[in-house]
C-alpha cells in the first residue's frame, strides 16, 4: 500500500469484491491493474477516493437532511420539478465543498501521481457509484466523468462535481425506475492517469460479435482522440474482427476490416479548466485510412483474451466482456 489513508485505495490494493467500497468501475480497474498487469495487460495507474468520502462529505456539511427533504415525495413525471429538486441537491454538494481531512489524503495520493508522472499530472476523474444492499447494481453511465485534470484546484472541483453527478436528473430518474433508496446509494471516484489518446486512438473491444452473439471474434471499435466520442456514439468507428481460435494458435487472425469515417475527434483543450477538452473534425486524409495499425488490433486482441479468461475463470463460466481502450500518442 502506497500510503495510510481513511478513505484512499490504489488500484494495486483494490480487488473486484471491493465494489461495495469503491463501486463497480473502480473495482474492475483494480482488479485489472493488480491481477493482469502482471501477465502484460497495460493498465494505467491510479486511486479511487473511496464511498465513505462521499459520506464524510455529507456528514461535515450536515447538508443530508437538506438532501432528503430535497428528494421526499418526488414525482419522476413531473419534468420541470424533477429539474428544480435536482438542481437543489447538486447546489448542496457543490457549496458543501470538500472536508480539509479528506482534501488532504486526495491532495497526497495525487502528489504521489505527480511523483510518478511528472508535475501536475494530467488525470481523468471518474464516478463509480455503488449501493449498499445492492453492491453488484449497475449504475454505467449515470454518472460524470472529467478528462485532462490538472493541478489541485481541478482536482478538487472535479471530485466534488463528481459527487454532485449523483444527484443529475437523469441519475435521480434512474434510481426511482429501478426502485434504489437515493440514501443507500454513493459514489466513489477514481482518479487514474490520462493517456494521451487525443495524440492516437481509442475505443472499445467486444470479445464476442455484438450483432450475432458469436462468441469466437473479438470486435476492435477504433476512432482518433479521446474514447468519449465512440461512447457517446458520436462517431462511426473503424472495426476490427480477430478470430479467437486461430489467433490463440499464434497466428495474425485478423479476418475482417471495416474502415469508419471517424469525421470528428475529442483532443485537449488550450488550456484552463474552461477548456479541458475540445472536438474538432479529422483531416480527410486520416479519415481514408485506420487508426491504428494491425500489430495493435492484435496486441488489443490479446489483451481482450486475457481480461476474458480471467473473468471467466473467476466466474466459472464464460464472461463475455467489453472494454475500453486507449493508445498513448
Amino acid at each position: 500500500m502506497k500510503q495510510d489513508a481513511i478513505y484512499i485505495r490504489w488500484f494495486a490494493d483494490i480487488r473486484n469484491e471491493d465494489v461495495g467500497l469503491v463501486g463497480g468501475k473502480n473495482a474492475s480497474l483494480g482488479e485489472m491493474y493488480s491481477e493482469l498487469t502482471p501477465k502484460g495487460v497495460k493498465i494505467p495507474d491510479g486511486f479511487a477516493v473511496t464511498a465513505g468520502g462521499y459520506w464524510h462529505v455529507l456528514e461535515s456539511a450536515g447538508i443530508l437532511d437538506d438532501l432528503k427533504e430535497t428528494l421526499a415525495g418526488l414525482d419522476r413525471n413531473n419534468v420541470a420539478d424533477l429539474a428544480k429538486r435536482g438542481k437543489r441537491a447538486r447546489d448542496l454538494i457543490l457549496a458543501a465543498g470538500v472536508p480539509d481531512d479528506l482534501w488532504s489524503e486526495i491532495k497526497a495520493a495525487y502528489d504521489m501521481l505527480c511523483d510518478e508522472f511528472g508535475p501536475d499530472a494530467d488525470v481523468a476523474v471518474r464516478s463509480s457509484a455503488t449501493a449498499e444492499d445492492l453492491p453488484t447494481a449497475s449504475f454505467a453511465g449515470q454518472q460524470e466523468t472529467y478528462l485532462n485534470v490538472r493541478g489541485y484546484q481541478a482536482l478538487r472541483e472535479a471530485y466534488i462535481r463528481c459527487l454532485a453527478s449523483l444527484f443529475t436528473d437523469r441519475a435521480i430518474a434512474y434510481r426511482i425506475d429501478n426502485h434504489f433508496d437515493h440514501f443507500k446509494v454513493a459514489l466513489s471516484v477514481g482518479v487514474m492517469k490520462m493517456v494521451r489518446s487525443d495524440l492516437a486512438a481509442s475505443g472499445v473491444i467486444f470479445t464476442l460479435d455484438t450483432d450475432t452473439g458469436f462468441r469466437d471474434v473479438v470486435l476492435i471499435t477504433g476512432s482518433y482522440g479521446l474514447g468519449e466520442m465512440i461512447v457517446q456514439g458520436a462517431v462511426n468507428p473503424d472495426e476490427f474482427y480477430v478470430f479467437k481460435p486461430t489467433f490463440r494458435k499464434g497466428y495474425r487472425a485478423i479476418v475482417r476490416k471495416n474502415l469508419g469515417e471517424k469525421r470528428v475527434k475529442l483532443i485537449y483543450g488550450h488550456g484552463g479548466a474552461k477548456e479541458v477538452t475540445r472536438r474538432v473534425d479529422v483531416p480527410e486524409i486520416d479519415r481514408k485510412r485506420f487508426c491504428i495499425a494491425d500489430d495493435d488490433v492484435l496486441t488489443l486482441a490479446g489483451y481482450a483474451l486475457t481480461i476474458e479468461d480471467h473473468y471467466s475463470a473467476k466466474a466459472g463460466k464464460p464472461v463475455p466482456m467489453d472494454i475500453e481502450w486507449a493508445k498513448d500518442g
